[in-house]
């Protein structure tokens, strides 16, 4: 027997034809929704790559933050101790000019004239002392001027005692001339 088509064979090609482009919209779907699954993972996997990276340089940047606040410590120390260095150099220095000055004062001192007291002040020397005339304070006064040791005298005050007369000097100090 012949078979007959009831339905139109154009009605069959549409409906397969929409079956197929439905499972090519799953399909496009599917995929879809794979690729963004993958894009996900691996977009979190860079993140977190990048998370661990940034907590490698927070290590490190602390790490660096505690040596140069080591290095600054350092500096402060290497300053303190060139004070000191040079705080000592300076007495150093200066230890040789006493013996210079008191040498000097022995050379400047006239006969009939003896010093009482020697007190240093600062940059300054006070000399107190004693003469049988008023021209041997003069000439220890010019002794002095004339000493590359000391600087400009400037008599303070003249007194006279039974048989000798007192006097006071105030005296710069030089460190050579």
């Amino acid at each position: 027997m012949v078979k007959i088509n009831l339905r139109s064979w154009r009605e069959e090609k549409n409906e397969e034809a929409q079956k197929s482009f439905l499972m090519s919209l799953f399909v496009s779907f599917l995929l879809a929704g794979g690729c963004v699954v993958i894009l996900g993972e691996y977009f979190d996997q860079q993140a977190s790559r990048q998370d661990v990276r940034i907590q490698f340089l927070e290590v490190k940047i602390g790490q660096l933050k505690t040596k140069i606040q080591e290095i600054e410590d350092l500096k402060r120390l290497k300053a303190k101790r060139l004070a000191r260095l040079n705080t000592i150099q300076t007495l150093q220095g200066s230890r040789p000019l006493i013996v210079r000055y008191f040498d000097e004062l022995i050379r400047v001192l006239p006969e009939e004239l003896y010093y009482t007291s020697l007190v240093r002040s600062g940059e300054k020397l006070i000399i107190n002392g004693l003469a049988d005339r008023n021209q041997n304070v003069s000439e220890l006064m010019r002794n002095l001027n004339a000493s590359q040791w000391f600087g400009e005298p400037n008599l303070t005050t003249v007194g006279a005692r039974e048989s000798d007369r007192s006097f006071n000097l105030d005296v710069p100090l030089s460190k050579g001339k």
